[in-house]
């Protein structure tokens, strides 16, 4: 009779379990164990079957009475393995002695008896039969094993492997490499084999989604499911499946982050967080930042902010928003995987539906729209941009172009570079033109063009990084980017303002080679345009920004490096140049303090003699812009230009290579590759006549060699470049080539055609140095 009575007992708990599970029990009462897809059936179940219980916190215990994971079959299969002992032979594929790492008080290690089954790890007391099982880990293809290092071979002298289950690890030790490597193997083997595992809120997303026509299921799914409902409790394990164990063996190490079931539910704790918080931007963006270093989460936060926008009992509060406004940030910064999107897209239906003319119909109409438009992110959304969007607003953004304009326009979360240039070439009638433009971004000393696809929100972001660390100033610019014709630009338009502003960039980073009296034409004429006529009451700005420096410092340092006649009572020592006399650490120099004051007076004749040849060559511009009384600003700029173009490679983007080798065996160092409209060409730095000059009608392909090597084949030439610029030189290349092909398209007789030549290939682009 008791023992009636003890089975009459389970039966009724277990009843008590299936009723509750019907019914759905409190939020905090749900459980996330993870089922198999092989254990369920596809139609053998309804909806409501999903709903989950109490949750359990003993899995993968030391006891072997109890083992909460995988599925009920794989439950009862280790059940009947406690009651047997140590299992038959026939189902073992690797059994011995390993060292289990055991903490208590203190940490140390103890030996048993490991069996590897098909389901199991288990570990026995000893090897003979009916010894008693100590331990299990079941198997499931989300545990994981990290194999032996060396590391902890010279810390222990043991070779480890760890093994990851839901709860716990095993650390097992070995004295013997290939033992532990053995066993990592058999081990790893097991999980790749085993059938994916799916979590109750998986099932139901897949319910919605087969009964998503109709709406009385749906309702019945989530009225008896309160893991698809708002909560104010805990969540106890992530919604979604993940790999156990640490996160060094797994997506991200070295920001701090726990395990990603972990960090999936600190997640939803920062999302409970947003109804409070006086300020939820920091929270916000501690979210995004997460999803961003751990792709994983992406779905699982879009779950669970799902999850908190449905059925919400005061869903018309500024504390319930917060959830949308998140919800909102995410579908402009990330887009979720196939499965979660389209549930996404039904819940934001269906809250449309049921809430229509409401914030939250807006905040979904929105992020509808939103998702629509969204590509992964590199960065972030700035404080700015967070605020805009929990407005569901848009980014006022300033564009510079050369000289002192700029303009204000709106952009979006989604807004590209491409779209940017378009409107700036609305709005300053350049549509017609032939060139191409781009965006740059820009600081005083630095500039680098941005790529077509580019997202602005990401490029703000960055610059306004940039600008905390390094205090300097940093501001998008629109400019000229493929100079295809000069000749046909009009003298009075906004672009031959352009040319002539880029013209004087280039003039003053030095790189127009042109002699000394052109380019001191070229500063008065810029003082023309200007100032106006002479005054001597007229401010002049530096000379750095008429003149090219690096020229004055050249000179300077040829000066005093040139040998100069020794007082009588110095004689300077045999075989030593005269020069060595102004370097710190001379040989004639036996002392430090001697060094140092040799230094010091150097760098006082070096500052003395730049004030000297500053003043000169100031006062050399003066006397030439007095010369140009009458000069208008278009007279300026024609006459700026007309001295400009009488070099050859005028409308070129120089960069610089550290080195040059082609087939033929030549070989330079510090050359500049002149990228133009017909042409590539290699120059000295400072010499007008180019070196060679390879038609785009002649080169066969080109692309990145290595990680910092350019390569053209021009014929049966491969010429070889080092330089840091390469992504900035396959772009503009690319776009001269495109343009050709437009041309040709058009049927336009253009010089930059040339001869009727197959498009070159474009080498790919290695994703490591080759």
């Amino acid at each position: 009779m008791p023992l009636l009575g003890v089975c009459w007992f389970l039966c009724c708990r277990q009843g008590f379990s299936l009723l509750g599970r019907d019914y759905g029990e409190k939020e905090e009462e749900e459980s996330f164990e993870l089922r198999n897809k092989e254990d369920l059936t596809p139609n053998g179940r309804s909806p409501a079957e999903v709903t989950v219980s109490q949750p359990a916190r003993t899995a993968n215990g030391t006891n072997g009475h109890s083992v909460s994971e995988g599925s009920e079959e794989m439950k009862s299969l280790i059940i009947e393995k406690n009651k047997m002992g140590l299992e038959d032979e026939s189902e073992l594929l690797v059994k011995g002695w390993l060292l289990r790492e055991v903490r208590g008080n203190w940490i140390k290690q103890r030996r048993y008896w490991f069996v590897l089954s098909q389901d199991s790890l288990d570990y026995y007391s000893g090897p003979e039969k009916g010894a008693r099982r100590l331990g299990t880990l079941v198997l499931t293809n989300l545990c994981s094993v990290i194999w032996p290092d060396k590391q902890t071979y010279k810390e222990t002298g043991h070779w480890s492997i760890t093994v990851y289950g839901r709860k716990h690890c095993f650390r097992l030790f070995t004295k013997h490499f290939n033992e532990a490597v053995h066993w990592a193997c058999a081990i790893q083997k097991i999980i790749d084999t085993k059938a994916p595992v799916e979590t109750p809120t998986q099932l139901l997303i897949r319910d919605i989604e087969e009964n998503k026509f109709n709406p009385e299921i749906v309702e019945h799914i989530y009225q008896h499911n309160p893991i698809l409902k708002y909560t104010q409790g805990p969540l106890y394990a992530p919604l979604l499946p993940f790999p156990y164990g640490s996160l060094e063996h797994t997506y991200h190490s070295g920001k701090g982050y726990g395990s990603v079931r972990e960090e999936a539910v600190k997640l939803f704790n920062c999302l409970q967080q947003l109804e409070s918080a006086r300020e939820p931007v920091p929270i916000i963006q501690g979210v995004l930042q997460t999803c961003l270093d751990l792709r994983p989460l992406r779905d699982e936060v879009y779950c669970q902010l799902v999850k908190q926008t449905s059925y919400t009992p005061a869903p018309y509060t500024a504390a319930h928003l917060r959830y949308w406004q998140l919800l909102t940030c995410m579908s402009c910064t990330f887009l979720p995987g196939p499965v979660v999107l389209k549930y996404l897209r039904f819940h934001l239906k269906r809250i449309q539906s049921h809430s229509p003319e409401s914030e939250m119909d807006n905040y979904a109409s929105f992020i509808s729209e939103a998702l629509e438009k969204t590509k992964c992110r590199e960065c972030v959304p700035s404080w700015e941009e967070i605020q805009m969007l929990m407005s569901r607003q848009e980014m006022l953004c300033t564009v510079h172009y050369p000289g002192p304009g700029s303009c204000q326009l709106y952009i979006s979360s989604h807004t590209t570079a491409n779209e940017v240039v378009r409107r700036m070439q609305e709005k300053l009638s350049l549509q017609d033109s032939k060139n191409t433009f781009a965006l740059y971004k820009q600081n005083a000393l630095w500039e680098q063009p941005i790529a077509g696809g580019t997202l602005i929100a990401d490029i703000l972001t960055s610059l306004a990084m940039k600008e905390s660390e390094n205090k300097s100033q940093w501001k998008l610019c629109f400019k000229l980017y493929c100079l295809l014709d000069a000749d046909s630009i009009s003298v009075d338009s906004i672009e031959y303002l352009l040319l002539f502003e880029q013209c004087h960039e280039m003039v003053v980073r030095g790189q127009l080679p042109a002699c000394e009296e052109d380019l001191q034409a070229l500063a008065s004429l810029r003082l023309q345009y200007l100032m106006g006529d002479f005054s001597t009451h007229a401010p002049c700005p530096p000379l750095d920004e008429l003149f090219p420096g690096h020229m004055l410092e050249a000179r300077v340092l040829m000066s005093l490096s040139a040998p100069q006649a020794l007082p009588p009572f110095q004689v300077a020592p045999q075989g030593c140049p005269a020069t060595q006399r102004f370097l710190p650490g001379a040989l004639w120099s036996h002392t430090a303090t001697a060094a140092h004051k040799q230094k010091v007076e150097l760098d006082m004749r070096l500052r003395s003699r730049l004030k000297e040849e500053a003043a000169a060559v100031m006062g050399s511009i003066l006397e030439r812009w007095k010369g140009l009384a009458g000069y208008g600003h278009r007279d300026s700029m024609a006459a700026y230009l007309t001295i400009a173009r009488q070099w050859s490679g005028f409308g070129c983007t120089l960069y610089e290579v550290d080195f040059y080798i082609s087939s033929t065996g030549s070989f330079s160092q510090k050359l500049w590759l002149g990228v133009a409209a017909t042409s590539v060409s290699l120059y000295r730095q400072g010499e007008a006549e180019a070196l060679e000059s390879f038609p785009y009608g002649q080169i066969c392909s080109y692309g990145v060699s290595d990680s910092n090597t350019f390569k053209i084949t021009a014929g049966d030439r491969d010429l070889l470049f080092e330089t840091t610029k390469l992504t900035e030189i396959m772009q503009l290349m690319n776009a001269y080539f495109s343009a050709i092909r437009r041309q040709r398209g058009k049927g336009e007789d253009a010089d930059i055609t040339m001869a009727p030549t197959p498009t070159p290939t474009l080498l790919e682009l290695p994703s490591h140095p080759v």
